[in-house]
């Protein structure tokens, strides 16, 4: 296909002409059909390495991802417009967003490539182009064109000159309306919202940025997918199709979980050098050979209406962003270990489960395959499975996150432990007890939901109470060598947990300062996060389902927290639970009296100090030994002495300087040798206790904010950008230390921050990102910006 002459190059500047022709009333859908010609779907996937291919995936994709898809990625993307594939570009928007904290009745989903394949179902969906399908002309395509209209508006009402944008001009709450005008009525969007231009609320597009868009819209806006596998890949997929699909009824049960809890990984083999391809696990009609033929279900362990299903590797189209990125590894090394752990044991599995409401409860579905099996897969890479609620569709939004603490330490029960062996039997027989919200479906009812769930998570509590007493009468000691390892090597051993209000995020290690609260997770808790957060939850579900959902999650904090204190001292673990959870709620508080701390007897721990809580963290560090994950922890390796020096007195501020802060701030440091590093600097807001739904602000106790710094990216959503020079650390650390109101955080963005509005913005993001890449491969992407702050 013939590639246009550059506009640059032209008489007439295709930019220009749309300016003059730009500014006029609204016309309606006939009058557009009328100058353009009534709408058509255009067929604008090439080949890979078609000219128009190599040009989208050389010149524009670039441009797109590194300005656009920030905020136009995931579930959360405005209009529901997904920028990060050729398939999203191609859709286009809607005026129904996913998230919804009001909706009555589950929506109907609207997965990209799963719910539906071909254009013309998501236009019968409601869904608007963004790209001009009317007469095909460089004028009809720009002028006709939403997305290059969006950047052009953009061009024409660039950013104020102001340090920060008035609040009456712009919305960045997150709960914000969004507004989804279509190519047709655009202009009167235009003339009524001058300056929501895109990117929206950031500097535009460079002149060079712009008219690359600009010529490849005028030119019919193609795309190509990816290009094809090399053989190597192409192999490297066949014989992981082969593992998934075995016949025997034991591989297909053990295909079944490893889909539950993979469906979400972004899996690369990691030995095929240079590889950047990720794949998703899907199931799918038909077998290895054959095109993929997606199940849809609501969820991933719903019904899909086949006798058999087949689990397929389809690779990834989407843009790497973090907010979503779920790396997961698959190698000869990982295959081998599953086949150690799933098929070397000898159990049986004479009959398949099927997908009734009973096997909703994965303690049912899953109960012929050794608790130990299953419980080491996870815990070969706990900190994916625990960020599955992190980055899956869970995590967005305060009401969703604000049931954990801003910053937590997990860690694991030992699963060579004496008591694993009775876990088997006894998860069975609790099963009923162990009852998911998931079980109640997308549109969910609240009434007596907390008597409900309370009291069955009591029976369950109680009974394990009595289970591990019996253990511990005289087979086993009750010490720190209950806790998990890692065997000596894994570094998921250890976790540490971030909460930023209306997101989180997990890392791999104990970062910070000792934490207010830890958990320590056993097999069924660890099983019933993933299906409660992850297999069950349901994003599209209506309002009851989700407040269920978080309701529940209360219930497993309990229990994760109530593991750690029955390592304390017995006089110790009422005094801290009721530290954790200062004034709240009755209902609470009789949820306490129902369930006793187990096991009654005192660990068989010595204890020489008067802060128990932080000499076990302590005996618990030591205990991890060289499986504990040192990459965060920016006191360790090789920074300079200054960095080391500054970053410590900035996470021993506490209290107003903290407060002062944003959650997430993203801080690189140059000097005059070696590469500039970034850390993150996290505020960590404190409680009183995190049991209410609606009462966050009330259980404040701003006094007792805290700092955590960490080396490279922590989190997706940055709120704040800072850069310094070594040379000027301590007066970085001055300023953060002196923090005391509105006006001091303003002089220190003035003297070392990056603003949305600065002109220095998109260089600053792209040598952020490239940082981020060289520190943290494989976990790096786009970050989302839709939470930076207008300070």
């Amino acid at each position: 296909m013939k590639i246009r002459t550059p506009a640059f190059a032209r008489p007439l500047h295709w930019v220009t002409a749309v300016i003059i022709l730009s500014g006029c009333t609204a016309v309606g859908v006939s009058q557009y059909n009328s100058k353009f010609g009534k709408p058509e779907i255009q067929p604008r996937l090439v080949a890979a390495d078609t000219a128009a291919g190599q040009r989208y995936h050389n010149e524009v994709k670039p441009i797109l991802e590194a300005r656009c898809v920030s905020c136009h990625a995931c579930y959360e993307a405005p209009c529901q417009l997904n920028l990060d594939s050729a398939e999203g570009i191609d859709r286009g928007l809607t005026q129904q967003p996913v998230y919804s904290s009001t909706r009555l009745l589950a929506a109907k989903t609207t997965r990209l490539f799963i719910d539906e394949q071909l254009t013309a179902a998501w236009r019968r969906d409601g869904f608007s182009p963004v790209l001009n399908e009317r007469r095909q002309d460089p004028r009809s395509n720009l002028e006709a064109g939403l997305l290059y209209q969006s950047l052009l508006l953009k061009a024409q009402h660039p950013l104020p000159t102001t340090k920060t944008l008035s609040d009456k001009q712009f919305n960045f709450s997150l709960d914000r309306s969004n507004s989804c005008p279509s190519v047709e009525t655009f202009d009167t969007y235009a003339i009524e919202n001058p300056l929501a231009g895109m990117p929206y609320g950031l500097p535009g597009l460079t002149g060079p940025e712009l008219q690359t868009i600009s010529d490849w819209v005028a030119d019919g806006g193609f795309m190509a997918s990816s290009p094809p596998l090399s053989k190597g890949l192409r192999d490297q997929v066949e014989r992981w199709e082969r593992f998934f699909n075995q016949d025997t009824a034991k591989a297909q049960l053990v295909s079944r979980y490893l889909y539950e809890h993979l469906f979400l990984a972004n899996l690369y083999f990691d030995e095929e050098p240079g590889s950047a391809v990720y794949f998703k696990l899907v199931r799918s009609t038909t077998g290895p050979g054959e095109p993929i033929a997606i199940v849809k279900t609501r969820r991933p362990n719903g019904d899909p209406g086949v006798d058999r299903v087949y689990y397929r590797l389809q690779r990834s189209e989407s843009a790497l962003v973090t907010k979503t990125h779920l790396p997961y590894v698959l190698n000869e090394a990982r295959m081998d270990w599953m086949e150690r752990l799933f098929f070397t044991p000898e159990y049986e599995v004479t009959a398949l489960p099927g997908y009734t409401h009973e096997y909703i409860n994965p303690f049912i579905t899953f109960k012929d395959i050794p608790a130990n099996a299953r419980y080491r897969f996870m815990l070969e890479d706990a900190k994916f499975i625990i960020e599955g609620f992190i980055k899956g569709p869970v995590c967005r939004g305060q009401v969703a996150v604000d049931v954990i603490n801003d910053h937590f330490w997990v860690l694991f029960v030992d699963p060579d432990a004496e008591a694993i062996p009775t876990i088997d039997g006894f998860v069975e027989q609790q099963s009923a007890n162990l009852r998911l919200p998931g079980s109640d479906g997308s549109n969910a009812r609240l009434l007596s939901y907390w008597t409900t769930y309370s009291k069955l998570n009591a029976d369950y509590l109680n009974a394990k109470r009595s289970a591990l007493s019996n253990i511990f009468d005289g087979n086993m000691a009750l010490n720190e060598e209950l806790v998990w390892d890692g065997d000596g090597d894994n570094p998921h051993a250890a976790l540490t947990v971030f909460r930023n209000f209306d997101n989180a995020a997990v890392v791999k290690g104990l970062v910070g300062n000792t934490p207010k609260t830890a958990w320590i997770i056993d097999y069924p808790l660890l099983e019933r996060i993933h299906y409660l957060l992850v297999v069950d939850f349901d994003v599209y579900g209506n309002v009851g389902h989700q407040l269920n959902t978080r309701l529940y999650m209360d219930f497993l904090r309990i229990e994760g927290e109530y593991n750690f204190l029955m390592l304390m001292p017995l006089d110790a673990r009422l005094e801290l639970r009721d530290y954790w959870y200062r004034d709240a709620n009755e209902r609470v508080k009789q949820h306490f009296e129902s369930v006793a701390f187990y096991p009654a007897e005192a660990p068989n721990i010595q204890y020489l100090t008067a802060t128990p809580k932080d000499e076990l963290l302590e005996k618990l560090r030591a205990r991890l030994g060289s499986a504990l994950h040192q990459d965060f922890d920016f006191s360790r390796g090789s920074a300079p002495v200054q960095h080391l020096q500054a970053l410590t007195k900035i996470q021993n501020i506490v209290g107003t300087a903290s407060t002062q802060l944003p959650e997430t701030t993203l801080l690189i440091i140059e000097g005059d040798e070696g590469l500039p590093t970034i850390y993150t600097i996290l505020s960590n807001r404190a409680h009183k206790n995190i049991t209410s739904l609606f009462r966050e602000q009330k259980n404040r106790l701003p006094d007792e904010d805290t700092i955590t710094v960490a080396r490279g990216v922590v989190g997706d959503y940055p709120n704040a950008l800072l850069k310094v020079n070594e040379s000027e650390l301590d007066e970085l650390v001055r300023m953060l230390t002196n923090l005391a109101n509105e006006e001091d955080y303003a002089a220190l963005i003035d003297r070392f921050g990056i603003r949305r509005t600065s002109q220095d913005f998109w260089a600053h993001s792209d040598a952020m990102h490239e940082i981020y890449s060289r520190q943290q491969p494989h976990l790096a992407g786009w970050m989302d910006y839709s939470r930076l702050d207008n300070r």
